[in-house]
């Protein structure tokens, strides 16, 4: 595009106030008269631009011992793109706010913005700096070190949808790192919980040495995914890092998720929210309630700027290289870096929560409304954001497209995914597709077939080759766990799969069946669609919910700590103790618990589909029975590297190996769903699989390019038993992995000292093809030649 046009150009000058309180706008219009403010000193030349006969006048102001000065050049600017972009040696400012009547551009100086004051207004002119529903204008000048917002006003009405409140300073939903308090749960000035924000003005000074970094591009069926809170990994004492609780602390621990076998991240929500939403003092906790886990958005482009170091230095700048840095640094370690979105709502919650960006923008164009202007809550959050409405489908489009561009993310786990297939406010065919559709009588929140958003994504050209992960339902009840529009593209979470798991493994009858269908990858959730066993995630646990080490030690959730009498969080969670509630019990139980640890784990790596460990459970990281913490910034949520060493910490050795064998072998990560030819079923005889309701033990063989072959088996009755093995002439069965044995015995890897001591005490048993099973405990046997035969 060609440069601003010298005939719309405009000088003047912004100075730091001399007083604390807001100061009043200077009113700059091209080719209008300027608006004198109290102390200014006005001056106006005539130019005349070469090839223009119109006169222009330029305007330049100033203030009386002026604290600083700095002059900018004002024209026009362009609608697109959106947000605040560097071009043409100067700034373009680019907004949508349809409804809205009148414009006014905020700028900061960070020391200006740290005492609550503006540096300058910029008002726009709807007749100049307008185009459609877009206001926009170009400044050049020196932008070093400053920040801004916007002012809207407009029709203050919630029966119709509208929040405009001109005295209100507003973010840029494109505003590229968002700057308010220092650091994380500090509190604003006067103990304000929701101090001014402003958005990052970019600079050519913004460069980052990415060193050749490109994306790793594993093929999905290899992926061992690892979830976790950046702050909660390296927040705890015994990490014993630079930089606790920050991207750089992450980068510190890296080699840990090596050495577990993880090569893909999934980090919790990163994008910049308000951790004070909900502060408010917890007697029963002796600490302060925030919003720990993250998932209520305040920005979509920046990163959570209180997770770097740097802090609001360098107005974020400096954060936003922390974080790619950490993707950097992981992708160095073969790891991938997946990020979990929250695209279903925002941080402003109902008709009382803040107005900080969207909202006051144009209310009505951002969040589904019912025709009284009510917030449709699908969420469960206040608000739901409108995803299938052209401008919101837009910029959420935008934002992963700036993730993956500019951040090198190499995918997305997008929470509560459904909320995105459901029907925008102002619902209909000419608003979706540009004319009437025939029968076209859709309401606000209607699950569509085809969602516009959806599509999108699906087929723009830099998102379809990056992971898609859907949580494949929302709190409006709308579940979609194998239904969910995925155009052979989209993985879901599997909450089918950790229902099932959990089920069975706790020795529930009537699971056999289901359960062998989840080790398969779910074929009868995702087959018939045209999927592929990777198309599955399966997980156990996750950050909502028990813990594994609280899933075999409660039957009942112990949510008290968050300060809301135990009504929070899920009833449901298909948990046992093992025979005795909490952690003080019997040695018996403590074992049978551990034993379980290793059944979880150890069929989570045996599934085909893709597996997802929740950061803590590598070491048996227990909550106290608390599965909802969003609420709490301490040892419930932090990463324990003190039990993490802990010699007791027998169940990490068991994970490492386990994710060890799984990527070893060529069979548990298959491109398509087990047939016959490969996968044997098998009950307590060869063959002869129990599918029974009162059932509870499951055993297959598997052919393997690597190993030969497998033989697994799960028996999660309360008896034990003796088993009987596939009779293979020339080989012997040999074992491997069994649950129920001591650490280090219940995994015989190669250089475990006297390995061959412990294999031959099982000897008097595999010499006549059998093998005896504990009641709740899993096996897996390798095919080797027997050198006998």
């Amino acid at each position: 595009m060609s440069d601003p046009d010298p005939v719309a150009m405009t000088c003047f000058s912004i100075n730091s106030p001399p007083a604390l309180t807001l100061p009043q706008s200077v009113s700059l219009r091209i080719n209008k008269r300027l608006s004198h403010c109290h102390n200014i000193i006005p001056s106006t030349t005539k130019t005349r631009s070469a090839g223009n006969t119109a006169a222009l006048e330029t305007h330049t102001a100033l203030l009386n011992k002026p604290q600083f000065h700095t002059v900018f050049q004002l024209s026009r600017g362009y609608p697109s793109p959106f947000g605040a972009t560097l071009r043409d040696s100067g700034v373009n400012f680019a907004i949508y706010s349809l409804n809205s009547l009148s414009a006014t551009l905020c700028l900061f100086t960070l020391s200006d913005f740290l005492n609550n004051r503006v540096t300058e207004y910029v008002p726009l002119d709807p007749l100049i700096n307008r185009t459609g529903g877009v206001w926009h204008i170009f400044l050049k000048g020196d932008f070093s070190n400053m920040l801004y917002g916007y002012k809207f006003d407009g029709k203050f009405s919630p029966l119709d949808g509208h929040y405009f409140d001109s005295s209100r300073i507003l973010l840029d939903p494109y505003a590229k790192a968002v700057i308010s308090r220092e650091e994380f749960g500090a509190l604003g000035p006067d103990g304000n919980c929701w101090p001014q924000m402003a958005g990052m003005i970019p600079s050519n000074d913004d460069e980052f040495d990415w060193e050749g970094d490109l994306p790793l591009k594993y093929p999905q069926k290899d992926l061992v995914i690892y979830e976790m809170h950046v702050r909660g990994f390296t927040k705890h004492e015994s990490s014993d890092t630079k930089f606790p609780g920050t991207y750089l602390g992450v980068v510190e621990k890296l080699d840990h998720l090596k050495e577990l076998g993880v090569n893909c991240l999934e980090l919790m929500p990163c994008h910049e929210f308000n951790e004070l939403e909900y502060f408010s003092y917890n007697s029963i906790q002796g600490d302060y309630r925030v919003n720990f886990w993250g998932y209520s958005t305040i920005n979509y482009f920046s990163p959570m700027i209180r997770y770097s170091s740097a802090g609001i230095q360098n107005c974020g700048h400096d954060g936003i290289n922390e974080i790619k840095f950490l993707i950097k640094e992981a992708h160095k370690r073969g790891i991938e870096v997946v990020m979990d979105v929250v695209f279903n709502h925002t941080a402003e919650g109902n008709e009382n929560g803040p107005i900080v960006s969207f909202r006051g923008i144009d209310n009505s164009i951002y969040y589904m409304l019912a025709p009284k202007g009510e917030f449709y809550n699908y969420s469960g959050c206040g608000n739901t954001f409108n995803c299938n409405h052209p401008v919101v489908r837009q910029l959420i489009v935008d934002s992963l497209r700036y993730w993956v561009t500019e951040m090198h993310v190499d995918g997305f786990r997008f929470d509560l995914a459904s909320i995105m297939t459901r029907g925008s406010s102002l619902w209909d065919g000419a608003n979706v597709f540009g004319a009437p559709v025939e029968g076209d009588l859709l309401t606000t929140g209607t699950p569509l077939s085809s969602p516009p958003l959806i599509d999108l994504i699906s087929n723009d050209p830099i998102l379809c080759g990056v992971k898609l992960i859907a949580e494949a339902w929302d709190a409006g009840g709308l579940y979609q766990v194998g239904t969910f529009p995925h155009s052979g593209i989209w993985s879901e979470w599997n909450g089918k799969y950790r229902d099932t798991v959990r089920q069975f493994i706790k020795g529930t009858d009537g699971f056999a069946g289901a359960f062998a269908e989840s080790l398969c990858g779910s074929p009868n959730l995702y087959q018939g669609g045209g999927r592929k066993p990777w198309h599955s995630i399966n997980f156990v646990c996750a950050h909502d919910g028990f813990t594994l080490a609280d899933l075999v030690t409660y039957n009942n959730k112990n949510n008290l700590s968050n300060g809301e009498d135990n009504n929070d969080g899920e009833n449901h969670n298909n948990s046992w103790n093992c025979g005795q509630e909490g952690e003080f019990v019997s040695t018996p139980v403590k074992k049978l618990r551990k034993r379980q640890m290793r059944n979880f784990f150890l069929s989570l790596m045996v599934s085909q589909g893709v597996p997802m460990i929740y950061m803590g459970d590598e070491y048996g990281h227990t909550k106290g029975g608390n599965n909802n913490t969003y609420c709490h910034d301490n040892y419930l949520n932090y990463f324990r590297w003190d039990k993490r060493e802990e010699s007791s910490s027998d169940f990490f050795r068991f994970c490492r190996l386990m994710t060890k064998f799984r990527q070893e072998c060529e069979s548990l990560g298959l491109d398509d769903f087990p047939t016959s030819e490969r996968l044997q079923w098998h009950g307590h005889f060869p063959g002869r699989p129990d599918w029974s309701e009162t059932s509870r033990f499951v055993a297959f063989t598997m052919v393997d390019s690597v190993k030969g072959e497998i033989y697994i088996a799960f028996n999660m009755s309360h008896l034990p038993l003796t088993v009987s093995l596939p009779d293979r002439p020339g080989y012997k069965w040999e074992p491997l992995v069994d649950t129920s044995k001591p650490t280090p015995y219940d995994f015989l890897n190669p250089d475990l000292p006297g390995r061959d001591i412990a294999i031959q005490q099982y000897a008097q048993f595999l010499d006549t093809n059998m093998y005896p099973m504990l009641s709740y405990s899993s096996i897996i046997l390798l095919r080797t030649p027997d050198e006998n035969a």
